[in-house]
């Protein structure tokens, strides 16, 4: 398999604007997302400005920028703002606020005033069939399910995932994400699963050069690294 072959779009996940950049010139890289957590790690202080320097210097690619308000309406403003800074801008509305009260019927208003929104930090199927309800009918949306964070429990993604996408067929306008991944492993599990997105960061999109490297060459690279190392360190025995 090659990248062309992928049946799952890469999203550039982060909030770098030259790093954003210099995936925006990569024809593998679909689209972007942005969260507050990767803003204020990028020394972002003026949310507006940044976000709308973003949308001019990538025109024509989807790109996610979440509302961080933790009250209904206020986010409700927040995201009608944020809708106006470009057609292929999404927005992102986290599925509970911070008291863990569910934003599902936020999601339906604003799906259904033509808002297209990226639901997330999503997890529980639960969620995703009460999300996918929400939208049903709306504009074209994201569904972020976080598989990485998944996983750190101890559990298995992938099934999840997979049960995900059944619950997505109920809602065609509607992409699943999988989202936080933590391994280039899990862009080809999400290619099994036939998912639409995955998100990812810089660090695990660098790795795309070794997609199908011979393992005897990875371990010989391997061996050489350990030894210069030693080397390196002036180790004595």
């Amino acid at each position: 398999m090659t990248l062309p072959d992928l049946k799952t779009k890469i999203f550039a996940d982060g909030a770098e604007l030259d790093g954003m950049l210099a995936m925006y010139r990569e024809p593998h890289i679909k689209g972007f997302t942005t969260n507050p957590t990767l803003m204020r790690k990028a020394g972002i202080t003026d949310y507006r400005a940044f976000a709308k320097q973003v949308v001019a210097a990538i025109p024509d690619r989807p790109i996610s920028f979440e509302v961080f308000s933790d009250e209904f309406a206020d986010m409700e403003r927040q995201a009608l703002e944020i809708a106006t800074w470009g057609d292929h801008v999404y927005v992102k509305v986290p599925v509970t606020n911070t008291r863990r009260q569910p934003s599902y019927d936020l999601v339906h208003r604003l799906s259904h005033a033509g808002v297209k929104l990226n639901v997330t930090a999503i997890m529980g199927l639960d969620q995703v069939r009460d999300v996918v309800a929400a939208l049903k009918g709306g504009a074209p949306s994201n569904v972020s399910v976080f598989a990485g964070r998944i996983a750190d429990t101890g559990r298995d993604p992938v099934p999840h995932m997979a049960a995900a996408m059944e619950l997505l067929k109920l809602e065609p306008q509607a992409e699943l994400i999988w989202a936080s991944p933590r391994e280039l492993l899990n862009v080809f599990q999400a290619h099994a699963i036939g998912c639409h997105i995955i998100t990812v960061t810089n660090d695990i999109l660098k790795k795309l050069a070794l997609y199908g490297k011979g393992l005897d060459d990875y371990s010989l690279e391997t061996v050489k690294m350990f030894h210069d190392d030693a080397l390196k360190a002036g180790f004595a025995l």
